[in-house]
Protein backbone atom coordinates (compact mmCIF):
# COMPACT_ATOMS: atom_id res chain seq x y z
CA UNK A 1 0.00 0.00 0.00
CA UNK A 2 1.44 3.23 -1.05
CA UNK A 3 1.88 5.63 2.29
CA UNK A 4 1.06 9.09 2.33
CA UNK A 5 3.31 11.51 2.22
CA UNK A 6 3.61 13.99 5.52
CA UNK A 7 1.07 16.92 6.25
CA UNK A 8 3.82 19.35 6.33
CA UNK A 9 4.27 19.90 2.87
CA UNK A 10 0.35 20.62 1.98
CA UNK A 11 0.22 22.59 5.37
CA UNK A 12 3.54 24.23 5.19
CA UNK A 13 5.61 24.32 1.76
CA UNK A 14 2.45 25.07 -0.45
CA UNK A 15 1.08 27.78 1.52
CA UNK A 16 4.51 29.00 1.78
CA UNK A 17 4.99 29.50 -2.10
CA UNK A 18 2.47 30.64 -2.37
CA UNK A 19 2.38 32.99 -0.67
CA UNK A 20 6.04 33.70 -1.87
CA UNK A 21 4.68 34.10 -5.47
CA UNK A 22 2.00 36.67 -3.84
CA UNK A 23 4.49 39.23 -2.89
CA UNK A 24 6.86 38.92 -5.74
CA UNK A 25 3.71 39.53 -8.34
CA UNK A 26 2.63 42.11 -5.28
CA UNK A 27 5.90 44.15 -5.56
CA UNK A 28 5.58 43.75 -9.51
CA UNK A 29 2.21 45.63 -9.48
CA UNK A 30 3.18 47.97 -7.14
CA UNK A 31 6.25 48.82 -9.42
CA UNK A 32 4.62 48.68 -12.31
CA UNK A 33 1.80 50.88 -11.03
CA UNK A 34 4.32 53.53 -9.29
CA UNK A 35 5.99 53.67 -13.02
CA UNK A 36 2.67 53.61 -15.08
CA UNK A 37 0.77 56.66 -12.96
CA UNK A 38 4.25 59.26 -12.79
CA UNK A 39 3.85 62.02 -15.39
CA UNK A 40 7.24 61.26 -16.68
CA UNK A 41 10.63 63.15 -16.45
CA UNK A 42 13.78 62.77 -14.57
CA UNK A 43 13.60 63.61 -11.03
CA UNK A 44 16.79 65.53 -9.47
CA UNK A 45 18.62 63.66 -7.16
CA UNK A 46 17.67 64.40 -3.28
CA UNK A 47 21.01 63.46 -2.21
CA UNK A 48 22.28 67.00 -3.68
CA UNK A 49 20.48 68.87 -0.44
CA UNK A 50 22.63 67.66 2.63
CA UNK A 51 26.29 68.46 0.74
CA UNK A 52 24.84 71.45 -0.26
CA UNK A 53 23.18 72.28 3.39
CA UNK A 54 26.88 71.36 5.11
CA UNK A 55 28.55 73.93 2.83
CA UNK A 56 26.53 77.34 3.80
CA UNK A 57 27.94 79.06 6.29
CA UNK A 58 26.92 82.52 8.17
CA UNK A 59 29.41 85.29 8.71
CA UNK A 60 30.13 87.96 11.56
CA UNK A 61 27.03 90.05 10.22
CA UNK A 62 24.77 87.44 9.89
CA UNK A 63 24.83 86.89 6.16
CA UNK A 64 24.78 83.27 4.20
CA UNK A 65 27.92 82.42 2.41
CA UNK A 66 29.13 79.29 0.20
CA UNK A 67 32.39 77.38 1.61
CA UNK A 68 33.31 74.91 -1.25
CA UNK A 69 33.93 72.08 0.64
CA UNK A 70 35.22 69.21 -0.83
CA UNK A 71 32.10 67.33 -1.13
CA UNK A 72 30.66 70.58 -3.07
CA UNK A 73 33.71 70.37 -4.85
CA UNK A 74 33.20 66.79 -6.03
CA UNK A 75 29.38 66.97 -6.99
CA UNK A 76 29.99 70.14 -9.18
CA UNK A 77 32.71 68.35 -11.26
CA UNK A 78 30.38 65.33 -11.38
CA UNK A 79 27.65 67.59 -12.64
CA UNK A 80 28.45 70.98 -14.38
CA UNK A 81 25.28 72.33 -14.35
CA UNK A 82 24.78 72.47 -10.72
CA UNK A 83 23.01 75.22 -9.11
CA UNK A 84 21.36 75.73 -6.01
CA UNK A 85 19.47 78.85 -3.81
CA UNK A 86 19.78 78.57 -0.25
CA UNK A 87 17.02 80.49 2.27
CA UNK A 88 16.86 81.20 6.27
CA UNK A 89 13.78 81.72 8.12
CA UNK A 90 14.68 85.19 8.33
CA UNK A 91 14.92 86.09 4.21
CA UNK A 92 18.66 86.12 4.06
CA UNK A 93 19.71 83.73 0.80
CA UNK A 94 22.62 82.56 -1.01
CA UNK A 95 22.69 80.97 -4.49
CA UNK A 96 25.43 78.66 -6.39
CA UNK A 97 25.72 78.58 -10.36
CA UNK A 98 23.37 79.12 -12.69
CA UNK A 99 19.58 79.73 -11.68
CA UNK A 100 17.15 79.46 -14.66
CA UNK A 101 14.94 82.80 -14.67
CA UNK A 102 12.23 80.30 -14.32
CA UNK A 103 12.63 80.60 -10.32
CA UNK A 104 13.24 84.31 -9.79
CA UNK A 105 10.18 84.38 -8.81
CA UNK A 106 11.30 81.80 -5.62
CA UNK A 107 13.59 84.04 -4.36
CA UNK A 108 12.74 85.24 -0.59
CA UNK A 109 9.76 82.49 -0.63
CA UNK A 110 11.53 79.58 -0.29
CA UNK A 111 11.49 79.44 3.65
CA UNK A 112 7.22 78.55 3.10
CA UNK A 113 8.10 75.51 1.34
CA UNK A 114 9.34 71.85 2.83
CA UNK A 115 9.10 69.61 0.32
CA UNK A 116 9.16 69.17 -3.31
CA UNK A 117 10.01 67.70 -6.74
CA UNK A 118 9.71 70.13 -9.98
CA UNK A 119 10.39 68.80 -13.16
CA UNK A 120 9.99 69.95 -16.57
CA UNK A 121 8.19 68.38 -19.77
CA UNK A 122 10.78 68.46 -22.19
CA UNK A 123 14.97 67.88 -22.51
CA UNK A 124 17.26 69.19 -21.76
CA UNK A 125 15.21 68.88 -17.69
CA UNK A 126 17.21 72.13 -16.63
CA UNK A 127 14.22 73.51 -14.23
CA UNK A 128 13.94 69.89 -13.11
CA UNK A 129 14.89 70.68 -9.39
CA UNK A 130 14.21 69.62 -5.80
CA UNK A 131 13.12 71.41 -2.65
CA UNK A 132 14.24 70.15 0.95
CA UNK A 133 14.18 72.17 4.56
CA UNK A 134 17.59 70.75 6.24
CA UNK A 135 18.44 71.25 10.35
CA UNK A 136 22.01 73.08 10.13
CA UNK A 137 24.60 74.09 12.67
CA UNK A 138 23.58 77.85 11.69
CA UNK A 139 19.68 76.97 11.98
CA UNK A 140 17.44 75.65 9.36
CA UNK A 141 17.59 76.42 5.76
CA UNK A 142 15.36 75.85 2.65
CA UNK A 143 17.11 74.93 -0.18
CA UNK A 144 16.10 74.65 -3.93
CA UNK A 145 18.65 73.26 -6.34
CA UNK A 146 19.49 70.94 -9.54
CA UNK A 147 22.06 68.74 -9.66
CA UNK A 148 21.80 65.14 -11.01
CA UNK A 149 18.99 63.29 -12.93
CA UNK A 150 17.47 60.18 -12.10
CA UNK A 151 14.58 58.56 -14.08
CA UNK A 152 11.33 57.17 -11.59
CA UNK A 153 12.09 53.52 -12.92
CA UNK A 154 15.55 53.48 -11.25
CA UNK A 155 13.83 55.44 -8.14
CA UNK A 156 11.32 52.94 -7.48
CA UNK A 157 14.25 49.82 -8.17
CA UNK A 158 16.43 51.55 -5.44
CA UNK A 159 13.53 52.45 -3.29
CA UNK A 160 12.47 48.38 -3.63
CA UNK A 161 16.52 47.09 -2.68
CA UNK A 162 16.20 49.74 0.13
CA UNK A 163 13.14 48.93 1.30
CA UNK A 164 11.06 45.95 0.13
CA UNK A 165 13.60 43.90 0.13
CA UNK A 166 14.02 43.82 3.76
CA UNK A 167 10.36 43.62 4.03
CA UNK A 168 10.47 40.78 1.75
CA UNK A 169 13.48 38.76 3.60
CA UNK A 170 11.53 39.85 7.01
CA UNK A 171 8.23 38.08 5.43
CA UNK A 172 9.96 34.97 4.12
CA UNK A 173 11.86 34.48 7.84
CA UNK A 174 8.55 35.12 9.36
CA UNK A 175 7.20 32.54 7.32
CA UNK A 176 9.71 30.02 7.74
CA UNK A 177 10.13 30.09 11.23
CA UNK A 178 6.46 31.02 12.74
CA UNK A 179 4.07 29.07 9.99
CA UNK A 180 5.74 25.68 11.27
CA UNK A 181 5.69 26.59 14.51
CA UNK A 182 1.70 27.02 14.45
CA UNK A 183 1.09 24.17 12.26
CA UNK A 184 2.95 21.67 14.99
CA UNK A 185 1.36 23.33 17.85
CA UNK A 186 -1.87 23.20 15.93
CA UNK A 187 -1.41 19.10 15.21
CA UNK A 188 0.24 18.36 18.45
CA UNK A 189 -3.51 17.12 19.74
CA UNK A 190 -2.90 14.41 16.95
CA UNK A 191 0.65 13.37 17.88
CA UNK A 192 -0.84 12.74 21.38
CA UNK A 193 -3.51 10.50 20.37
CA UNK A 194 -1.32 8.34 18.14
CA UNK A 195 0.09 7.90 21.39
CA UNK A 196 -2.95 6.95 23.27
CA UNK A 197 -3.25 4.84 20.28
CA UNK A 198 -0.28 3.30 20.39
CA UNK A 199 -1.21 2.04 24.09
CA UNK A 200 -4.53 0.24 23.15
CA UNK A 201 -4.39 -3.37 23.18
CA UNK A 202 -6.09 -6.55 23.94
CA UNK A 203 -4.69 -6.47 28.16
CA UNK A 204 -5.34 -2.68 28.36
CA UNK A 205 -8.89 -2.32 27.14
CA UNK A 206 -11.48 0.34 28.27
CA UNK A 207 -8.96 2.79 26.65
CA UNK A 208 -10.15 6.17 24.66
CA UNK A 209 -8.60 8.51 22.71
CA UNK A 210 -8.51 11.69 24.45
CA UNK A 211 -11.11 14.41 22.63
CA UNK A 212 -9.92 16.93 23.75
CA UNK A 213 -7.57 19.92 22.29
CA UNK A 214 -7.78 17.97 18.78
CA UNK A 215 -8.76 20.43 15.59
CA UNK A 216 -12.61 20.17 14.68
CA UNK A 217 -11.23 18.55 11.32
CA UNK A 218 -10.01 15.72 13.38
CA UNK A 219 -12.24 15.24 15.89
CA UNK A 220 -15.11 13.57 13.86
CA UNK A 221 -12.78 10.32 13.43
CA UNK A 222 -11.17 10.61 17.47
CA UNK A 223 -14.66 10.26 18.17
CA UNK A 224 -15.59 7.16 15.74
CA UNK A 225 -12.56 5.51 16.69
CA UNK A 226 -13.66 5.89 20.39
CA UNK A 227 -17.08 4.49 19.36
CA UNK A 228 -15.45 1.58 17.31
CA UNK A 229 -13.61 0.72 20.44
CA UNK A 230 -16.13 1.14 22.34
CA UNK A 231 -18.43 -1.76 20.47
CA UNK A 232 -15.15 -3.84 20.51
CA UNK A 233 -15.33 -3.70 24.34
CA UNK A 234 -18.96 -4.65 24.53
CA UNK A 235 -18.16 -7.58 22.40
CA UNK A 236 -15.47 -8.67 24.18
CA UNK A 237 -17.45 -8.70 27.21
CA UNK A 238 -20.27 -10.34 25.68
CA UNK A 239 -17.69 -13.27 24.92
CA UNK A 240 -16.48 -13.61 27.94
CA UNK A 241 -19.50 -13.59 29.53
CA UNK A 242 -20.24 -15.94 27.19
CA UNK A 243 -17.03 -18.34 27.86
CA UNK A 244 -17.21 -17.97 31.46
CA UNK A 245 -21.12 -19.30 31.00
CA UNK A 246 -20.67 -22.08 28.81
CA UNK A 247 -17.71 -23.20 30.96
CA UNK A 248 -19.52 -23.21 34.21
CA UNK A 249 -22.61 -25.07 33.10
CA UNK A 250 -20.54 -27.88 31.09
CA UNK A 251 -18.83 -28.80 34.01
CA UNK A 252 -21.02 -29.86 36.18
CA UNK A 253 -22.61 -32.52 33.34
CA UNK A 254 -19.28 -33.45 32.19
CA UNK A 255 -18.06 -34.26 35.89
CA UNK A 256 -21.49 -36.37 35.78
CA UNK A 257 -20.59 -38.45 31.85
CA UNK A 258 -16.80 -38.74 33.16
CA UNK A 259 -18.26 -40.74 36.45
CA UNK A 260 -20.59 -42.67 34.42
CA UNK A 261 -18.17 -43.80 31.80
CA UNK A 262 -15.39 -44.59 34.17
CA UNK A 263 -18.08 -46.81 36.67
CA UNK A 264 -19.02 -48.15 33.67
CA UNK A 265 -19.02 -52.12 32.69
CA UNK A 266 -19.27 -51.64 29.29
CA UNK A 267 -16.25 -51.84 27.41
CA UNK A 268 -17.37 -49.46 24.29
CA UNK A 269 -18.09 -46.81 27.13
CA UNK A 270 -15.27 -46.91 28.89
CA UNK A 271 -13.41 -46.05 25.68
CA UNK A 272 -15.14 -43.13 25.61
CA UNK A 273 -13.17 -42.24 28.73
CA UNK A 274 -10.29 -40.21 26.67
CA UNK A 275 -12.88 -38.18 25.17
CA UNK A 276 -14.63 -37.30 28.25
CA UNK A 277 -11.10 -36.08 29.58
CA UNK A 278 -9.95 -34.04 26.89
CA UNK A 279 -13.32 -32.60 27.38
CA UNK A 280 -13.08 -31.88 31.16
CA UNK A 281 -9.99 -30.76 30.20
CA UNK A 282 -11.07 -28.05 27.64
CA UNK A 283 -13.50 -26.99 29.86
CA UNK A 284 -11.18 -26.60 33.22
CA UNK A 285 -9.09 -24.31 30.68
CA UNK A 286 -11.83 -22.23 29.37
CA UNK A 287 -12.30 -21.42 32.76
CA UNK A 288 -8.37 -20.87 33.82
CA UNK A 289 -9.00 -18.29 30.64
CA UNK A 290 -11.88 -16.70 32.36
CA UNK A 291 -10.33 -16.59 35.48
CA UNK A 292 -7.36 -14.75 34.12
CA UNK A 293 -9.61 -11.80 33.45
CA UNK A 294 -11.69 -11.58 37.05
CA UNK A 295 -9.17 -13.28 39.55
CA UNK A 296 -5.92 -11.74 39.84
CA UNK A 297 -3.64 -12.69 43.21
CA UNK A 298 -0.42 -11.01 43.00
CA UNK A 299 2.02 -11.84 45.49
CA UNK A 300 5.68 -12.46 46.60
CA UNK A 301 6.64 -15.67 45.48
CA UNK A 302 9.59 -18.48 45.25
CA UNK A 303 9.67 -19.96 41.65
CA UNK A 304 12.17 -22.89 43.13
CA UNK A 305 9.41 -23.94 45.51
CA UNK A 306 6.91 -23.77 43.16
CA UNK A 307 8.36 -25.70 40.38
CA UNK A 308 8.68 -28.29 43.25
CA UNK A 309 5.43 -28.32 44.33
CA UNK A 310 4.02 -28.71 40.98
CA UNK A 311 6.48 -31.35 39.99
CA UNK A 312 5.64 -33.65 43.46
CA UNK A 313 1.92 -33.47 42.17
CA UNK A 314 2.80 -34.50 39.00
CA UNK A 315 5.23 -37.41 39.07
CA UNK A 316 3.32 -39.59 40.24
CA UNK A 317 1.07 -39.25 36.98
CA UNK A 318 4.14 -39.09 34.71
CA UNK A 319 6.22 -42.51 36.63
CA UNK A 320 3.07 -43.91 35.62
CA UNK A 321 3.69 -43.49 32.18
CA UNK A 322 7.08 -45.00 31.94
CA UNK A 323 8.37 -41.05 31.83
CA UNK A 324 10.70 -39.28 34.52
CA UNK A 325 10.87 -35.83 35.78
CA UNK A 326 13.48 -33.53 37.35
CA UNK A 327 13.65 -29.89 38.93
CA UNK A 328 16.83 -28.13 38.47
CA UNK A 329 17.71 -24.84 40.21
CA UNK A 330 20.17 -22.90 39.08
CA UNK A 331 19.61 -19.64 40.79
CA UNK A 332 15.76 -18.68 42.48
CA UNK A 333 14.94 -14.91 43.06
CA UNK A 334 11.84 -14.43 44.78
CA UNK A 335 9.21 -12.49 42.52
CA UNK A 336 5.43 -11.13 41.86
CA UNK A 337 2.90 -13.22 40.57
CA UNK A 338 -0.14 -15.26 41.00
CA UNK A 339 1.49 -18.84 42.26
CA UNK A 340 -2.11 -20.59 41.28
CA UNK A 341 -1.82 -19.01 37.31
CA UNK A 342 1.58 -19.82 36.98
CA UNK A 343 1.39 -23.51 39.12
CA UNK A 344 -1.17 -23.86 36.12
CA UNK A 345 1.62 -22.65 33.14
CA UNK A 346 4.06 -25.22 34.46
CA UNK A 347 1.45 -28.16 34.75
CA UNK A 348 0.60 -27.17 31.05
CA UNK A 349 4.17 -27.21 29.73
CA UNK A 350 5.02 -30.35 31.44
CA UNK A 351 1.78 -32.05 29.85
CA UNK A 352 2.67 -30.82 26.48
CA UNK A 353 5.97 -31.96 26.90
CA UNK A 354 5.10 -35.64 27.43
CA UNK A 355 2.41 -35.62 25.20
CA UNK A 356 4.96 -34.87 22.60
CA UNK A 357 6.93 -37.72 23.32
CA UNK A 358 9.56 -36.41 25.60
CA UNK A 359 10.35 -39.66 27.98
CA UNK A 360 12.44 -37.44 30.56
CA UNK A 361 11.16 -33.69 31.57
CA UNK A 362 13.42 -31.22 33.32
CA UNK A 363 12.14 -27.83 35.02
CA UNK A 364 14.58 -25.65 35.41
CA UNK A 365 14.79 -22.56 37.32
CA UNK A 366 16.70 -19.98 36.73
CA UNK A 367 16.24 -16.49 38.91
CA UNK A 368 13.11 -15.25 37.62
CA UNK A 369 12.75 -17.22 34.79
CA UNK A 370 11.65 -21.26 34.26
CA UNK A 371 12.00 -23.47 32.06
CA UNK A 372 10.51 -27.06 30.59
CA UNK A 373 12.85 -28.97 28.54
CA UNK A 374 12.06 -32.36 26.55
CA UNK A 375 14.22 -34.86 25.08
CA UNK A 376 11.37 -35.35 22.50
CA UNK A 377 11.16 -34.52 18.19
CA UNK A 378 11.06 -30.95 18.79
CA UNK A 379 8.67 -28.00 17.78
CA UNK A 380 9.80 -26.71 13.86
CA UNK A 381 11.15 -23.48 14.07
CA UNK A 382 8.36 -22.06 11.45
CA UNK A 383 5.65 -23.51 14.24
CA UNK A 384 7.27 -21.86 16.66
CA UNK A 385 4.96 -18.98 16.60
CA UNK A 386 2.01 -21.41 15.77
CA UNK A 387 1.10 -22.98 18.51
CA UNK A 388 0.14 -20.63 20.62
CA UNK A 389 -2.84 -20.04 18.67
CA UNK A 390 -6.11 -21.46 20.28
CA UNK A 391 -7.09 -24.99 18.96
CA UNK A 392 -3.74 -25.32 17.10
CA UNK A 393 -2.20 -28.51 17.16
CA UNK A 394 1.72 -29.56 15.97
CA UNK A 395 0.14 -33.43 14.88
CA UNK A 396 -2.93 -34.96 15.40
CA UNK A 397 -3.73 -36.23 18.28
CA UNK A 398 -6.60 -37.86 20.66
CA UNK A 399 -5.48 -36.14 23.46
CA UNK A 400 -5.28 -32.36 24.20
CA UNK A 401 -7.53 -29.82 23.76
CA UNK A 402 -5.39 -27.09 21.71
CA UNK A 403 -5.68 -24.65 24.51
CA UNK A 404 -2.94 -25.36 26.94
CA UNK A 405 -0.06 -23.25 24.94
CA UNK A 406 -2.26 -20.52 24.64
CA UNK A 407 -3.18 -20.71 27.75
CA UNK A 408 0.54 -20.53 29.02
CA UNK A 409 1.03 -17.37 26.62
CA UNK A 410 -1.79 -15.50 28.23
CA UNK A 411 -0.69 -16.34 31.80
CA UNK A 412 2.99 -14.63 31.04
CA UNK A 413 1.72 -11.87 29.01
CA UNK A 414 -0.22 -10.52 32.26
CA UNK A 415 2.82 -11.19 34.72
CA UNK A 416 4.83 -8.79 32.07
CA UNK A 417 6.80 -11.79 30.84
CA UNK A 418 7.40 -13.47 27.75
CA UNK A 419 7.47 -16.98 26.45
CA UNK A 420 9.68 -18.37 24.14
CA UNK A 421 10.37 -21.93 22.37
CA UNK A 422 14.31 -22.80 22.01
CA UNK A 423 15.80 -26.00 20.87
CA UNK A 424 17.59 -28.40 23.22
CA UNK A 425 21.16 -29.73 23.41
CA UNK A 426 19.18 -33.19 23.49
CA UNK A 427 17.35 -32.41 20.08
CA UNK A 428 14.41 -31.46 22.54
CA UNK A 429 12.26 -28.67 22.95
CA UNK A 430 12.96 -25.84 26.04
CA UNK A 431 10.29 -23.51 26.26
CA UNK A 432 11.24 -20.90 28.70
CA UNK A 433 9.69 -18.20 30.09
CA UNK A 434 10.86 -14.95 31.98
CA UNK A 435 9.14 -12.86 34.35
CA UNK A 436 9.78 -10.04 35.66
CA UNK A 437 12.66 -9.13 38.21
CA UNK A 438 10.12 -7.28 40.27
CA UNK A 439 11.17 -7.55 44.29
CA UNK A 440 7.68 -8.34 46.08
CA UNK A 441 6.39 -5.76 48.03
CA UNK A 442 3.12 -4.34 49.90
CA UNK A 443 2.43 -2.32 46.99
CA UNK A 444 2.75 -4.92 44.47
CA UNK A 445 -0.51 -6.74 44.95
CA UNK A 446 -2.57 -7.19 42.15
CA UNK A 447 0.27 -4.63 39.82
CA UNK A 448 1.18 -5.38 36.20
CA UNK A 449 4.10 -5.04 35.09
CA UNK A 450 5.37 -4.53 31.14
CA UNK A 451 8.78 -5.89 29.90
CA UNK A 452 11.24 -3.91 28.25
CA UNK A 453 11.61 -5.83 24.58
CA UNK A 454 15.21 -3.95 24.28
CA UNK A 455 16.69 -6.15 27.06
CA UNK A 456 18.83 -8.86 26.03
CA UNK A 457 20.18 -10.50 28.88
CA UNK A 458 17.36 -9.95 31.32
CA UNK A 459 13.74 -8.98 31.72
CA UNK A 460 13.36 -5.74 32.84
CA UNK A 461 10.18 -4.49 34.44
CA UNK A 462 8.27 -1.64 35.76
CA UNK A 463 4.59 -0.66 37.24
CA UNK A 464 2.16 -0.34 34.51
Amino acid sequence: MKQQGSLKRPLIIYPLAVHFATLFASFAILISVAIRIDSGGPYTDEQIVPVIARAIERNESGELSISVTPELAELRAATPELWFVAHDDSGRSVSFGRVPPFYNSFVGRLSELSYAHLRDRTPPYDLAAVVRREMTDIGPLTIIGHGALSELSFIVLLASNTVILPIFLLLTLTSLLIVPWIVKRSLAGVSRIAREAEEIDTGRRGRRLSESHVPSEIAPLVHAVNDALRRLDDGYERQQRFVASASHELRTPVAILRSKVESSDNDEVRALGMEVHRLATMTEQLLDLERLETNRHFESLDLAALSRQVVGDLAPLVIAGGRSIEVEVLGSELCVGDAAALERVIMNLVQNAIDHGGSHVIVRVVGTAFEVEDDGPGIPLEERDRVFEPFYRLRPRSTGSGLGLNLVREVVARHGGRVKILDSRSGGTVVRVDLCEAQPSGSAQNAYYTVDPDSADSTVCSPL
